[in-house]
């Protein structure tokens, strides 16, 4: 059975909760990715920021990424996999949460990053093609 450790890209990155979002983009792009983590001071998991979370609730809000922190990005529970977690989980899971990306953590961990290009790679066709219709319609 493909787990999400055996698809996942691992050592994720990440951002602080008070890291401001102007970092967090910054660090987007150094490592060419289009989103990330964020982790508290007690390195729990809080949310992810994504780059589309930087243009629309920041500067297409007017806000300035410089005072923005990323934590305030996060919203409610981080949606995450289990490393050991099944292919099944992690599509129904990003089916269900229309992600694209979901961290993945080991207790409470982050050890990686399961993107929907990882869950398209590993997976039959007929899988991803369902996945990527779910996430594309409202």
């Amino acid at each position: 059975m493909t787990k999400a450790r055996d698809i996942m890209t691992g050592g994720a990155e990440f951002v602080r909760d008070q890291d401001s979002v102007r970092d967090a983009a910054e660090k987007m792009k150094e490592l060419g990715v289009g989103a990330l983590p964020i982790c508290g001071s007690d390195n729990r998991l809080k949310g992810v920021v994504t780059d589309r979370d930087v243009v629309v609730k920041v500067v297409g809000a007017g806000r300035d990424p410089k005072e923005c922190k990323a934590g305030e990005l996060a919203q409610g529970e981080a949606v995450t996999i289990g490393a050991d977690d099944g292919a099944e989980e992690i599509l129904r899971t990003m089916k269900e949460h229309k992600v694209r990306r979901l961290p993945v953590i080991d207790g409470h961990d982050l050890v990686g990053m399961v993107a929907l290009a990882d869950v398209a790679r590993a997976l039959p066709d007929e899988k991803a093609g369902d996945l990527l219709e779910a996430l594309s319609t409202d």
